[in-house]
Order: structure tokens, then C-alpha cells, then sequence
């Protein structure tokens, strides 16, 4: 009965009317829909957009966790502020404060290096290798099969990366109906160029993320460095920039209400296919506990890390991601409430499901599904029961001290029969990990944290607690917060964990060598790693018994979404994605109305001198002056800052290229409204907005408030 999602997809987009604002298309997607994007706006050749080594696919670059892209044959590389930041925190002291500051290199020469792990990928090659993942797989056993994808994984990638100084991976298209292999170069030597300071690269902070109107400066700008020879080199000062084939011309002219856009970049996940037990249990129980925990978690870290420390500098880059986490999730849950998203699931899948029963040829799609109904239920009970387990093993030292045991105990085995994150090629990553902790670590945040952590999970019923994890803590009997803290501070003061110079030793030990250790954190991690196996070989017999469930949904819902004109895209997964659209503003509310720009009078107008509305002096009065310069926006009278589109994001697609009709960067798609966070799960179109900084604001900074005169010149800057 199978029959591939693409082929079903084709055999329905010639006849079938698109809602151009809804999707995350792959890029082989793109020439399907051509009449869509030509009626949109755009001016290209649409076919040219889905070759990803040609303009302006082959401009447009991934971080690991955001998106980038090329704006100089140099290798000068644009992306969001908020994710070079943890660069910038990790080159900064109290004393050398440059997220206070900023950081500007007036030379190639005075660039920094990037925080250690910090990688850009280039594309260059992209194959369909779903008949060899999935041959053979269909009768195995849950656990047979999950092992044998892994491994069919591994090799494709092993045999991928035989040419040096590349990264490959198999991407999971539509729940593994389809695989695709994905081979991009790997820059190791990233390098910090430019970070306004967060008076302009943060403005708003916390209080206006997830907000319109807004007025960030969410830019910066690395450089990718490789070998003399072109090839891919850890840092070195003998290293070049790297030659860029294909980069971005900067618009400074830029948009209006209404002109057409569109953003590529790597959106991370979206859940628009999971099924109705997932979203019951996310809405009604996950988000909302974590969301509550989220505060409690960002107020202990502000406590023990006071304003104006070392120890709120290594923390900043972590508090970022907790306020916006929790800020995220309070619109999750709102917006899942606000258009009733569990009864929307429940009505999609009770429609899918007199679908399936119109036709005796379907009925295979029926059993199918049923059992995997059965599973979403099974792992949602599963996640919850072990939510607070999980959280009272954070420490940071703990996890520091999981990697290093289970390091030594793959490392008994062949390289390519170890699991992903421990083979050879992730051990770069691995040691830059271990390194970076000096500069995100401080015992008594880490300490004030787990005792966060392990309050709430004595909080817990007895069900749920773990007697592996109790007697090796000794928690058998604590019932005062007081005997807690004796327990940790041990701890602490008998690691050694917390030196760099220890924790690299130890990437070699055997495992006889570390269970031999007295160090309390390794001696808990040891204690508990039968346990978490377990838990490990739990989860992976459910995803082997999805692998095998979750292609018939996928075919189903996808062959009746066709039929109803609708076209199937795959949820996203950190591939790359085009999704394109129009400026505008929109109503999310009764009697609420957002514009589709805002201006730089905006930003005097929220400022109080106090971070985060603390605007340097200098743009204050560039501003007072109506200094615009050739970047004034006529029908709105001054200089955007930001604005509004109706792109279909995600998280990922930060730092994505915001490109016009002619593919030139008009903007950085960085964050999306407070009400359109739940398109995650299900797309609004009245609703959903993502926000965008204007390239004609990036420019007049650079050029006005922070002297980046320099990388102008570099760019290629166009009316």
C-alpha cells in the first residue's frame, strides 16, 4: 500500500489551489509550486531555488541551532545577535564586559575566537537514500528495527564523511516514510566580527520578547576561517577567510507594506502532524509544569548570581534561553487555548479517521493508526513519570560526569557500533564542551540550581521517585531542606570535575579506571547508569515500533490533505526550508491592530535609561536629529527598525536570510509574536506574524552608532 509522500504530493499540486503563507517547503518542493511564488511577488526563477550549491541557496548557511548567512566573497557571515551571543559572553569578563559594550574588530587580525563547539555549515550536496534506510526493517522487532536505522544511519554518514572536513547527516522526513542524506562543509574556525551591544542587539530584553511592536538591533556578524588550501581547520592563526562561492547582496532600499519576502534557514521542529494523546499531554500537563518550574529556575539563577558578577556573566547566555523558554511556552499554552487546539486535533483526527472508513482499501491506515494512538499515550505517560527524575539529575557536574563514564564504556566497542554524540568524529565536539564549562560554570549557581531541582522532585508521589537515585543520594530518609544541603556541599567539595585540565584527562580513562574514582559525581553517575540504560532501551522500543507506525499516518493524512487541495510539507527537523509571504501587519485580537514597521522613534519613545530600554546616548541623539541618511522608509517617515511578515518560522530560523523578490537580504527573521508561538502545532493565519530587523537599520547603525564603516565596504550594499 505504500506509496511515497513526495509522489502523492505531485500527483495533486497541478490541480490543487496553495495557501502560500502556510509551510516550510523543502527545497525540491520549490519548482512544484512555482505559479505560487510568481504570483506572490516573487522575480527569480523559482527552479533556482531548489539547488542548494547555486545563489541564493548556496549563500544561506546553518549554525547548529540557528541560521546564517554569507554577505561577503570573504566568508563575513550575518546572523542574529541572540545567536552569537553566547560568543560574545564567553569572550567577556566583568571587566571586559562586550555584551555591555559590544564588540567591534576594526581589522581581519582583531576578530575573536568564537565560543568553543561553534561551527558554520555549508552545504554541499543532498541525496535520497530512503530505499537503503528502510529496506528490510519492516519485520523486525521494535528494538531490531530502532537499532538497525540507527546503524544504516551511522554507516551512510561513516561512508559520507571519508572525505575530510565534512559533516553529514540522515535527516527523518515525514515521521521516516523518507531519509535524506545531507553533506555540508564544517568551518571549526569561527571567529567573532561584530556584536552591537545589547543596548541595541537586545533592546527590550525579556519584557519585549514575544512582543510587537519591537525595536531590536538582533544582528551580528562571524567570519567563516578555513585552512590555506581551502580545507576545513580547527583555529589557526595560518588560516584564511574562507572564499565564498555565493553570498547575499545587502538591500538598503529594502521593503514596504505588502512587497513579497521570503526567509531560508533551518527551522529546528514543528509538531503540526502529532497526534492527539502528544498534544493532551503537552498542553495539560508538560508545558504548563515546566513553564511554572521555567520561573522558579530563572529567579534561583538571578538570586545566586547577583547583577554586575562573574558569575551573571557566565550565566547570561543561560538566562537568555530560560526567559525565552518560559516566555514561549506561556504563549504555547495561551494560544493553544485561544483556538482550542485539543479539540481541533480530536475533530482532525475523527475527520481523518471517516476518511480512512469511506474506503475497505484504507483499512490498513486504520490499524495503523489505532496502535499508534496507543503508543503517543504510552510515551506521554512515560515523559511524565520520569519529568522530575530528569530534572533532579541536572547538575551540571553530574552530566559532565554521564558523558565521561559513558564515553569510557562505548569506547569498549568499535567506533561503529557506538552511539551518536560518542564516536570519533564527535569528540571535537565533546572536548569543546568540557572546556567551554569554565566560562558557564559557578558552583554555587550550579548548587542553588540542583537543590531547585531535587526540592521538586522529593515534592513528587513515591511512584515516581527512583530508589537507584535516592539510596545512591542518600534522599531515603531526608525530609528536611536543611539535610539536602549537607548532602550537595559534599559534593562540590570533593570533585574535581570543576578543572578543565580533569575533565580532559578523563576523555581517556577506562572504565575500571573510573570506577575506581572517589570523585562523588562520577560515583553517582555510575550508580545510576543501569538505571538510565534502561530508561534508554524504554524509549528506543517505542521509537522502533513508531518507525514502523508513524510512515502509514504520515501517508494517510498526507494522501487526504492532498485530496482536500491542501499541499503536504514535513514538519520542520533542522533541514533547510523556504517559506514565503508578504510584509504586513495584522489583528490578533478584537479591536487590536499591529503596523507593519516600526521606526526608530519607537525606540526613544520606550527608552528609560534602564536596561533593557537603554539605548546608547548616541543613537538617542542620532535619532532626536532625524539623522537617517539614505535609509529613510518614505511612507513611514523615518528608518525601520523592525518589521512584520506572515512567514511560516520556527525555532532554528533565527538568524534566517530575509531575502526580496530578487533574493537580495533585505532583513533577519529573529523571533515571531507572543500570539503566534502555537503554530508550532497547528498554523493560524490570522495570527501568525514573525518579526524581522530591517536591513536599513543594521546599516544605520553600523554606519552611525558603532563606527562598522569597515564591513560596509566589504558587503555588497545595493539600492
Amino acid at each position: 500500500m505504500r506509496k511515497t509522500i513526495l509522489a502523492l504530493m505531485l500527483t495533486t499540486v497541478a490541480a490543487s489551489p496553495l495557501a502560500a503563507r502556510e509551510g516550510m517547503f523543502t527545497p525540491e518542493q520549490l519548482p512544484e509550486i512555482a505559479a505560487d511564488l510568481r504570483d506572490a511577488g516573487i522575480e527569480m526563477d523559482p527552479a533556482d531555488l531548489s539547488d542548494l550549491t547555486g545563489f541564493p541557496m548556496g549563500a544561506v548557511v546553518s549554525l547548529g541551532g540557528c541560521s546564517a548567512s554569507f554577505v561577503s566573497p570573504q566568508g563575513l557571515v550575518v546572523t542574529n545577535h541572540h545567536c552569537a551571543r553566547g560568543s560574545v559572553q564567553y569572550n567577556s569578563t566583568a571587566e571586559n564586559n562586550y555584551l555591555e559594550n559590544g564588540f567591534l574588530a576594526p581589522t581581519m587580525g582583531a576578530e575573536l575566537p568564537a565560543a568553543p563547539g561553534s561551527r558554520i555549515y555549508i552545504t554541499t550536496d543532498f541525496t535520497d537514500v530512503t530505499e537503503r534506510m528502510r529496506e528490510g526493517t519492516a519485520q523486525l522487532t521494535p528494538n531490531e528495527r530502532y537499532d538497525t536505522v540507527e546503524q544504516r544511519m551511522k554507516d551512510i554518514t561513516a561512508e559520507c564523511e571519508q572525505e575530510a572536513g565534512y559533516r553529514c547527516r540522515v535527516a527523518s522526513y515525514y515521521g521516516g516514510d523518507e531519509y535524506k542524506l545531507i553533506k555540508q562543509l564544517e568551518v571549526k574556525d569561527v571567529r567573532l566580527v561584530y556584536a552591537p551591544a545589547d543596548s541595541i542587539g537586545k533592546y527590550g530584553g525579556d519584557v519585549d520578547n514575544w512582543m510587537w511592536p519591537r525595536h531590536t538591533g538582533d544582528f551580528s556578524f562571524y567570519r567563516a576561517y578555513v585552512a590555506p588550501d581551502g580545507s576545513s581547520a580547527e583555529y589557526s592563526e595560518e588560516n584564511v577567510p574562507y572564499e565564498a562561492e555565493h553570498y547575499l547582496k545587502v538591500s538598503k532600499s529594502g521593503l514596504d507594506n505588502g512587497d513579497f519576502v521570503m526567509v531560508a534557514g533551518y527551522p529546528g521542529s514543528t509538531s503540526r502532524y502529532a497526534m492527539l494523546a502528544e498534544v493532551e499531554n503537552t498542553f495539560g500537563w508538560n508545558y504548563p509544569t515546566f513553564q511554572a518550574l521555567l520561573t522558579d529556575w530563572i529567579g534561583t539563577i538571578e538570586t545566586a548570581a547577583p547583577e554586575g558578577s562573574d558569575a551573571r556573566v557566565k550565566y547570561e547566555a543561560r538566562l537568555a534561553g530560560l526567559n525565552n523558554y518560559e516566555k514561549n511556552l506561556r504563549g504555547q499554552i495561551e494560544g493553544a487555548r485561544r483556538v482550542g487546539l485539543i479539540e481541533r486535533r480530536r475533530a482532525r483526527e475523527a475527520a481523518l479517521a471517516d476518511w480512512i472508513a469511506a474506503d475497505p482499501a484504507r483499512a490498513d491506515y486504520a490499524t495503523a493508526i489505532a496502535d499508534l494512538s496507543a503508543l503517543s499515550q504510552e510515551s506521554a505517560t512515560a515523559s511524565r513519570t520520569s519529568f522530575w527524575y530528569g530534572n533532579a539529575t541536572r547538575a551540571q557536574l553530574l552530566g559532565v560526569a554521564q558523558r565521561l563514564y559513558r564515553l569510557a564504556k562505548e569506547r569498549e566497542l568499535p567506533d561503529a557500533k557506538r552511539k551518536p554524540g560518542y564516536q570519533e568524529r564527535d569528540m571535537a565536539f565533546f572536548r569543546q564542551g568540557l572546556q567551554a564549562l569554565d566560562r558557564r560554570y559557578d558552583a554555587d549557581v550550579d548548587k542553588a540550581e540542583w537543590k531547585l531541582f531535587l526540592d521538586g522532585y522529593l515534592g513528587q508521589p513515591e511512584a515516581e521517585r527512583v530508589a537507584v537515585f535516592d539510596n545512591a543520594l542518600g534522599l531515603t530518609s531526608v525530609d528536611d531542606a536543611k539535610q539536602i544541603d549537607a548532602i550537595i556541599d559534599g559534593y562540590y567539595t570533593g570533585t574535581s570535575l570543576d578543572e578543565a585540565d580533569t575533565r580532559l584527562a578523563l576523555m581517556d580513562a577506562s572504565v575500571a579506571v573510573l570506577e575506581a574514582s572517589d570523585d562523588p559525581f562520577m560515583k553517582l553517575a555510575i550508580a545510576l547508569y543501569d538505571y538510565e540504560q534502561g530508561l534508554e532501551n524504554e524509549a528506543e522500543e517505542r521509537a522502533g515500533r513508531a518507525l514502523a507506525l508513524r510512515p502509514a499516518y504520515m501517508e494517510a493524512i498526507t494522501q487526504w490533505q492532498s485530496e482536500q487541495g491542501q499541499l503536504p510539507y514535513p514538519d520542520a527537523n533542522s533541514t533547510l526550508r523556504i517559506t514565503f509571504g508578504n510584509v504586513m501587519g495584522g489583528s490578533p485580537f478584537d479591536g487590536m491592530e499591529y503596523l507593519p514597521f516600526t521606526t526608530l522613534e519607537g525606540i526613544t519613545q520606550k527608552d528609560t535609561g534602564i536596561a533593557p530600554f537603554n539605548a546608547p546616548e548616541r543613537e538617542l541623539a542620532l535619532i532626536e536629529a532625524k539623522d537617517y541618511g539614505p535609509y529613510e522608509l518614505e511612507s513611514i517617515g523615518s528608518v525601520p527598525v523592525n518589521f512584520l511578515s506572515d512567514l511560516d518560522v520556527t525555532g532554528g530560523n533565527s538568524g534566517s536570510a530575509t531575502l526580496n523578490a530578487k533574493g537580495e537580504l533585505v532583513g533577519l527573521l529573529f523571533d515571531g509574536t507572543f500570539e503566534s508561538v502555537n503554530s508550532d502545532w497547528d498554523f493560524d493565519p490570522r495570527t501568525t506574524r514573525s518579526i524581522h530587523v530591517d536591513t536599513r537599520y543594521m546599516l544605520w547603525v553600523m554606519q552611525n552608532v558603532d563606527g562598522a564603516q569597515n564591513l560596509i565596504d566589504e558587503m555588497d550594499v545595493v539600492d
